[in-house]
């Protein structure tokens, strides 16, 4: 009877709570004449972690839906979390959202969420190999680092979250991996090698391109 117990009491107590919390906060923050810095240093120390950003997306993947069909659609989906999930496992990634065929990963290192980019290229390089044009997996990696709001495993904000959206959803090219200046600055010297990005989003004074190669 106790197993049966502690789910739902888990669920009543803590989800809830955060989000009543965070909701008093907003509301308190929306009031004329509220302490609107104080209300955000405190949102800041109760919520504001440090995390790498990835932001995942399938390239050229709507006008491919278009053509292909719905079924299409869900087989590559299927297909790229088959491939890709597991490797964001390896690396420790945490898989806090999917829309549609993009993913948004956190890793605790920039390295980590570097290594898994590279992996993800690779692996996904070895998959086209064997398959035609409209079943390619043709992945697009946008990656940021720094200070984000983390509401529990539901949410997450930022600017260096929006900026690792822009780089792998609007900016990106099929096989990129573009990350922001901040993410850029966790490493030193030529390996892996970064190039200047022609395009940056706002929100970083800079994006770069990370070399890599198909294995």
């Amino acid at each position: 009877m106790l197993n049966h117990v502690l789910l739902p009491l888990s669920h009543a107590v803590t989800y809830p709570a955060m989000q009543q919390r965070i909701n008093r906060l907003l509301r308190d923050r929306a009031q004329a004449g509220s302490d609107k810095e104080a209300i955000d240093r405190h949102m800041w120390e109760l919520y504001g972690e440090t995390w790498a950003v990835m932001f995942t997306d399938l390239a050229g993947f709507s006008r491919a839906t278009e053509r292909f069909g719905i079924t299409h659609f869900l087989q590559v989906i299927f297909e790229s979390f088959r491939v890709y999930i597991p490797i964001v496992e390896e690396h420790d990634g945490v898989l806090l959202k999917v829309e549609g065929d993009s993913m948004l990963v956190l890793f605790r290192h920039a390295k980590s969420a570097l290594d898994c980019a590279l992996a993800m290229q690779r692996a996904g390089d070895r998959y086209n190999r064997k398959r035609p044009l409209e079943e390619r997996l043709l992945l697009s990696i946008g990656l940021g680092y720094g200070p984000v709001l983390k509401f529990g495993d539901q949410d997450v904000y930022g600017q260096e979250v929006n900026v690792a959206c822009k780089l792998g959803e609007d900016i990106g090219e099929p096989g990129d991996i573009l990350c922001s200046e901040a993410f850029r600055s966790q490493f030193s010297g030529a390996r892996p090698g970064f190039d200047p990005s022609a395009k940056s989003p706002r929100g970083t004074s800079r994006s770069w391109r990370i070399r890599h190669k198909a294995k």
